[in-house]
């Protein structure tokens, strides 16, 4: 499968976001299309965790685009996100669904848990990871059905329409 490239996330994250739908996620020995992912864009953003600057959970969000960031939500639950944008600007797409063979892995704490995604597996450059990365798959964007909404589980911004998901 042909890689997504850093140049692929090294825009602005709303749009990146979109874009991630329909691509394939690839962990380990496990392959999945993208069917929900939300954008968090530090400056503009409240809900960010970059919103108020740089702390020792966010800073990988000011590093490269491309690189996975990981935090541990509610003490119990992982969730994946890509670093987006230009280095130094803080932005990341959090991967909220996943589609396998068999099961729909509808939350980015389900996902992680299956794929087994811890803390550990975050600042891993994507492009460059052979058993971690994003693919582009056989499908277009144009050929998909993206659906738009305000993002879940939020209390700040929840009117951005950031949330973007594959009708299936």
């Amino acid at each position: 499968m042909n890689r997504l490239t850093k140049e692929f996330y090294n825009r602005n994250c709303v749009t990146v976001a979109k874009d991630l739908i329909g691509k394939t996620l690839i962990f380990n020995n496990i392959s999945g299309i993208i069917t929900e992912t939300e954008a968090y864009r530090g400056q503009d953003d409240p809900a960010s965790h970059a919103y108020c600057g740089v702390t020792n959970r966010n800073k990988i969000m000011y590093d490269e685009p491309g690189f996975s960031y990981v935090y541990l939500i509610y003490g119990i639950h992982h969730c994946l996100n890509i670093v987006t944008e230009e280095k130094g600007s803080p932005a990341a797409v959090l991967i909220r669904g996943l589609k396998l063979e068999n099961i729909h892995l509808n939350g980015p704490g389900k996902l992680c848990n299956y794929l087994n995604i811890t803390k550990e597996h975050s600042g891993i450059n994507i492009c460059t990871k052979n058993n971690f990365y994003i693919a582009y798959t056989n499908q277009t964007n144009n050929k998909l059905k993206i659906i738009s909404s305000p993002r879940v589980g939020i209390k700040k911004a929840k009117d951005f329409m950031w949330r973007f998901l594959l009708e299936i």
